[in-house]
């Protein structure tokens, strides 16, 4: 969906599958210069410690590749389970749904290019001097 990539989880993830999303989405970005991922998981009813800390790299690694990333559709029972794990999912932003996490995604997207446009205007006026 044009800058951004749109991950539906429509299955309870067991291990394999989720270190295949993490491999083939860290490719995609790679192949599409995408600048965001929405990562859907309201079809998860059950999260382990394993699968929270591939979510969190997914989103470690797609911050290094350029792209913010968003978790919406978080059932009550898994939110309940990550914080009883302990699991704060640091650098994860959250949204209730696929709407308000494209918002989220549009809104880092603007602030991203405002402040290139920013600096690169200063660095045009430095260059002035």
């Amino acid at each position: 969906m044009g800058n951004f990539l749109l991950v539906t989880i429509q299955v309870d993830m067991h291990d394999r599958l989720a270190m295949t999303l993490q491999e083939d989405l860290t490719n995609r970005i790679t192949q599409t210069h995408a600048h965001g991922v929405l990562i859907d998981i309201s079809g998860l009813e059950i999260v382990d410690s394993f699968i929270g800390r591939i979510l969190a790299n997914i989103a470690r690694m797609s911050r290094v590749l350029d792209a913010e990333t968003v978790v919406v559709g978080m059932q009550p029972a898994v939110a309940i389970t990550l914080v009883e794990l302990g699991m704060s999912l640091r650098g994860i932003r959250t949204a209730l749904n696929v709407e308000k996490g494209m918002a989220l995604l549009r809104s880092s997207l603007n602030e991203t290019t405002n402040q290139i446009t920013a600096t690169k205007w200063r660095a045009d006026d430095d260059a002035e001097d």
